[in-house]
């Protein structure tokens, strides 16, 4: 079976390439707005089947990942930054704090229908920063795209002191740990 990545991100396509497995990325092209009254891992798990889901409807015959993400502070979703003074705004709230991020993760058998589903949490404990770091870090890793403000997979991980999770690559967009897994129940062997 052909593996598909349903997503845009640069990031989740090196995640899974770390696989060393043949794959194609399709853009998805869904609403990925918030529905009224929806919690945050609900809003990721649906997020990321729908990718898939999406994708399946014209990839008869394959495994289809799907991914989605979503950072939380204070109970508050931390969206990607609008604007660099939003990033300062959104790292200055994060110095010292927590931050939770949730990845959705869904796997589509375009086959059988099969669907299988989880969300992964990372807790993220970020170090004491200055504004001074914040306005350095901005100007060399230009994290614009990211919820939180934050590369990991970068010079961001400078700002972090530590970090509670299974899998790190979760905190990146896709945790590869439990995809293997739900690979493997459909019968395609990584290694």
């Amino acid at each position: 079976m052909e593996l598909i990545l349903a997503s845009s991100s640069k990031s989740r396509f090196q995640i899974l390439s770390k696989l060393q497995l043949p794959f194609a990325q399709v853009i998805p092209d869904i609403d990925e707005s918030v529905e009224p009254n929806e919690k945050p891992l609900a809003h990721v798990l649906r997020l990321a089947t729908q990718k898939a889901q999406k994708v399946a409807e014209s990839h008869p015959n394959a495994l289809i990942v799907g991914a989605d993400s979503v950072a939380i502070l204070n109970n508050e979703i931390v969206s990607k930054p609008a604007s660099h003074e939003d990033a300062v705004r959104q790292l200055h709230h994060a110095s010292g704090n927590s931050i939770y991020f949730h990845t959705g993760l869904a796997l589509v058998n375009s086959n059988n229908g099969r669907i299988q589903t989880c969300v992964e949490t990372i807790k993220v404990h970020f170090k004491q920063l200055s504004l001074a770091s914040i306005e350095a870090y901005l100007e060399k890793d230009k994290p614009y795209d990211c919820a939180g403000s934050i590369k990991a997979e970068g010079l961001g991980i400078a700002l972090i002191e530590k970090f509670d999770c299974e899998d790190p690559n979760s905190l990146i967009g896709l945790p590869l740990i439990k995809l293997i897994s739900m690979l493997e129940k459909e019968g395609f062997i990584v290694i």
